[in-house]
């Protein structure tokens, strides 16, 4: 009998052995996130859909800009020409402009977080406008009129026909001009007045007035890195363009020859197109292109590195916005073609050297246009542009020029 009761306490006590074991057990999950209810994705979307909408400033309309490039690029090549290089180059320029957006929307994130404005370059970016295929801007200073009109009586079209020229073809021709009195020009229709950063802008006929809360743009030699970076950020602000284009109001340029030239580039993500050189460093003071930062080339007798000659030179719309996006902090050396290489020597950009920009005059011009190889633009290296331009230029024209209609059969 006393065996039995034995037995059976045993049993009692593994009974509740059991049932501590497994009260144990049970209060431990209620003090771990193992019993807790796991939120619902939707409950999850609906938390952070505010902080999504604040990141949305660029993805919108991503996939319909790479199918219309997609679809531009194979109206150019033709379906049957069609390669797999072509369409390597197709999606690098594709993939090259979303990169250069993204990185637009994530300084304006940026910007929002921190409860700032956002900056107008960024803006451009994201509202993008109708494409162009090239702007040209030709440098030039206020005191400078008669190598203005020099040039609107040759290779620049006036009137109907540079309105004609933006709409058909794409292309938007304007002079580039600091500050200065320019009232007695302003019935033309070619002028774009730059005084620094645009935040205010005033049209005329053809003149664009560019000025900024505290400064004004002064011409100047000295002042033209300053120049040259101002223009491509105003002109990618204006105008969403494949290519910019500058150049000097001493220079002749065929513009369907240009066009063309830019045309064999436009599926290259970061061109920068120009006649390269790497001239030496000029340490002595008083020379004529002395550099004043020669120290940061090294020792005496070092060369700069490879750049376009500042006659004329292009570069693609990612450069531009590139430009536009870091302008404050870009830094200027005193020589604008020096300035402009600087700012790429660090990125993946193609430098795209092509003799065909800096053609001598006569009788060299017209000897290569007499051949079936016409110069994209002419200039004497002597003078860094046309010597006595205003004299010699028309003449350059007739020998040198394209037929007019060259430019209206042309198909970039």
């Amino acid at each position: 009998m006393s065996s039995k009761s034995k037995g059976g306490g045993d049993t009692v006590a593994r009974r509740w052995t059991l049932l501590l074991c497994l009260g144990s057990f049970v209060t431990g999950l209620l003090f771990t996130n193992r019993m807790w209810t796991v939120p619902e994705a939707k409950d999850i979307i609906r938390a952070n859909k505010a902080k999504e909408h604040r990141e949305e400033l660029v993805v919108e309309g991503y996939y319909s800009k790479i199918m219309d490039q997609k679809e531009e690029a194979r109206k150019i090549l033709g379906e049957e020409g069609s390669t797999t290089e072509d369409d390597l180059q197709m999606l690098n320029k594709a993939i090259s402009n979303l990169e250069m957006e993204l990185a637009a929307a994530k300084m304006a994130q940026e910007s929002i977080l921190k409860g700032s404005p956002i900056p107008q370059e960024l803006k451009v970016i994201k509202t993008r406008r109708h494409k162009y295929f090239m702007v040209i801007g030709i440098n030039t200073a206020f005191n400078s009129r008669k190598r203005r009109d020099s040039v609107r009586d040759t290779w620049m079209p006036q009137g109907e026909k540079r309105k004609k020229l933006e709409e058909e073809k794409g292309i938007v021709i304007r002079f580039v001009i600091g500050h200065g009195n320019t009232r007695h020009e302003s019935t033309t229709q070619d002028m774009l007045l730059i005084l620094a950063v645009p935040l205010l802008v005033e049209f005329w006929i053809d003149q664009l007035k560019l000025r900024t809360k505290s400064m004004n743009h002064v011409e100047g030699y000295l002042e033209l890195s300053a120049k040259t970076k101002t223009y491509f950020a105003t002109a990618f602000s204006l105008w969403d363009a494949e290519f910019y284009v500058k150049v000097d109001d001493d220079v002749h340029v065929n513009i369907a020859t240009l066009g063309n030239t830019l045309a064999r580039h436009r599926l290259k993500p970061r061109v920068y197109i120009g006649c390269m050189k790497c001239g030496p460093v000029l340490a002595r003071k008083g020379v004529r292109y002395y550099e004043p930062e020669h120290w940061k080339f090294g020792g005496d007798g070092n060369k700069y590195f490879r750049h376009a000659t500042g006659q004329l030179y292009a570069i693609s719309n990612e450069l531009a916005a590139y430009i536009s996006i870091n302008q404050h902090i870009l830094h200027k050396y005193v020589n604008e073609d020096v300035s402009l290489g600087s700012w790429f020597i660090g990125l993946d950009v193609e430098h795209i050297d092509d003799r065909k920009l800096c053609c001598g005059t006569l009788p060299d011009c017209e000897w290569k246009a007499q051949a079936g190889n016409t110069c994209v633009a002419s200039f004497d290296w002597s003078c860094s542009g046309i010597c006595d331009s205003v004299d010699r230029i028309k003449e350059v024209h007739q020998r040198c020029g394209e037929n007019e209609s060259t430019i209206w059969n042309a198909v970039f």
